[in-house]
């Protein structure tokens, strides 16, 4: 294939909901449909260690919940899919935020019982802002939950987006019979007796008068509403969707695989291609673009708990990745020569020899990048647009519970804080160790973290909640030092400030009116 056709197959996408709607789930069966593992393993299923494949740390089997971004790939349909299951839990939004920049589409999945949910809606608006093209997935539908009409007002009333459906539910719950396919023209059945799938519709575009499923009350109300929508409601328009103006909405229950390959045989239809990405000077990079770019979007370490690795993940921009091949990391202007890549598949990584872009690659790091570094080969010289940061607001002092183990707390630290969810101070004067992170899961992840993969007990004392601000290193003076405004060092040396609240920082103005406070650190 040439490298145009190669693209054309690709389709890059993240799935984001608020906890518990069920964006695992979904991702473990559309992984099963791609042939990627042989059984989906629910996130409930911890008794019987029949755990989600996406989700592969300790820490995630045990509590049920995704708290890390995974990847994996798989081909379907003629495409080459790449998935990002995202964490739902707000305090892992900075990972997920990030995960946002590298996807050319999302899948909003949504509880329907619950409707939108807060972390929903916060994830959106970032989708919103990046003009990503979003398709909904309402799950549970074999559990009761809310009218899909009200359902359909809320997408729009909440999120203001346009909605059309692209199958409605028949009945719910106990009472749940299948999904009349306005796409396909045909019902969907949930649980056929006759082991009948699917119902076409005759040459009237309806369900044969002789099917049993013409005297269910739960299909004429269903009939009734779909007629209503399709007189009435918006009209399918594939530039609207592309262009983040519509959401087409599919209902299904990801738990018991009903819905989802319909979902992702009509998704893959209409989901974007790989799109291009603005550098820092505002210039467009095109995919076919033939100079090899990507950025690096996350870092993880430990991935497999018995070579103690870690791996920065690249998505790719433009042109074609060769196994081998010399990259221009931008911001440090050397050369480095990318021979040891994978490419993941649920439960296992495999060495890949040629990556195109669309596609996401996790290239072995011995501490050579940082989240947001951008790779080029050829005329591409300029970084892509930063990556989102989040300035944290709790705060930990961190120690080492065993001072023998220091060069294992030492070396947990550096990894860890290396993947970006949590920010590293050091106190000018003691040089404590000092944590940031956006909320308190994150702490407790790390901890366990440093205990399981880094034989490091830790001794973590809250300091509540503060505000940062950097300053200029010419105007660093350890004397403005107090308890109420901590002088520290963040992780590149930079000095800065820990304010103990808005009140503090106040006072520090009025006391030193010639200190400018930066957000971020700008040189």
């Amino acid at each position: 294939m040439t490298l145009q056709e190669e693209i054309k197959k690709r389709r890059t996408f993240a799935i984001i909901s608020h906890p518990d709607a069920g964006k695992t789930t979904i991702t473990e069966q559309l992984l099963k449909f791609g042939g990627a593992i042989r059984e989906a393993g629910t996130v409930k299923a911890r008794k019987t260690g029949n755990f989600a494949k996406s989700d592969w740390m300790d820490i995630e089997k045990e509590r049920g919940i995704s708290v890390t971004s995974s990847v994996m790939q798989f081909d379907y349909a003629g495409k080459r899919v790449n998935i990002l299951d995202t964490p739902g839990h707000e305090d892992f939004s900075e990972d997920t935020y990030r995960t946002l920049m590298a996807v050319d589409a999302a899948v909003m999945v949504i509880d329907s019982a619950k409707g939108i949910e807060a972390q929903t809606k916060k994830l959106f608006q970032v989708v919103k802002r990046r003009g990503i093209p979003v398709f909904t997935f309402i799950n549970k539908l074999d559990r009761d939950g809310r009218e899909p009409l009200d359902l359909l007002s809320e997408l729009e009333e909440i999120l203001g987006i346009a909605s059309v459906p692209m199958n409605w539910p028949i009945g719910m719950g106990k009472n749940f019979q299948g999904l009349y396919d306005f796409t396909h023209g045909r019902v969907e059945v949930y649980q056929p007796e006759d082991g009948k799938r699917f119902v076409e519709f005759d040459e009237n575009g309806e369900v044969p008068a002789s099917h049993p499923l013409t005297k269910n009350p739960f299909f004429t109300q269903a009939l009734e509403d779909a007629e209503l929508l399709l007189d009435a409601g918006n009209q399918f328009s594939e530039e609207e969707v592309v262009a983040g103006q519509l959401t087409p909405v599919f209902f299904g229950s990801a738990l018991t695989s009903f819905g989802v390959e319909t979902f992702l045989e009509t998704f893959l239809e209409y989901a974007p291609e790989p799109h291009s990405h603005k550098t820092v000077d505002e210039e467009e990079i095109e995919p076919l673009n033939p100079d090899f770019s990507g950025f690096i979007f996350k870092i993880q370490a430990n991935m497999d708990p018995r070579h103690r690795d870690r791996i920065a993940f690249v998505r790719i921009v433009s042109g074609e990745f060769e196994r081998g091949m010399d990259v221009n990391l931008v911001r440090t202007g050397k050369k480095v020569k990318l021979s040891n890549v994978t490419q993941f598949m649920a439960e296992s990584r495999e060495n890949v020899e040629n990556a195109v872009a669309g596609d996401i690659i996790g290239v072995y790091d011995t501490g050579t990048y940082q989240v947001g570094d951008t790779l080029t080969t050829g005329k591409l010289k300029k970084s892509f647009e930063p990556l989102p940061t989040f300035t944290p607001e709790l705060f930990m002092r961190v120690q080492a519970k065993n001072v023998m183990k220091q060069k294992s707390f030492q070396k947990g630290i550096d990894q860890l804080v290396q993947e970006g969810a949590i920010q590293l101070y050091k106190s000018y004067t003691t040089g404590d160790i000092m944590l940031g992170a956006v909320g308190q899961l994150q702490f407790e992840v790390f901890k366990d973290r440093m205990e399981r993969e880094y034989n490091s007990e830790t001794i973590m004392i809250p300091m509540g909640t503060k505000t940062v601000r950097w300053i200029k290193e010419e105007d660093l003076d350890e004397k403005m030092s107090s308890s109420r405004n901590i002088l520290a060092r963040d992780r590149f040396d930079h000095p800065l400030f820990l304010f103990e609240n808005e009140f503090a920082m106040r006072w520090f103005k009025d006391k030193y009116p010639d200190v400018e406070l930066m957000e971020q650190f700008s040189v």
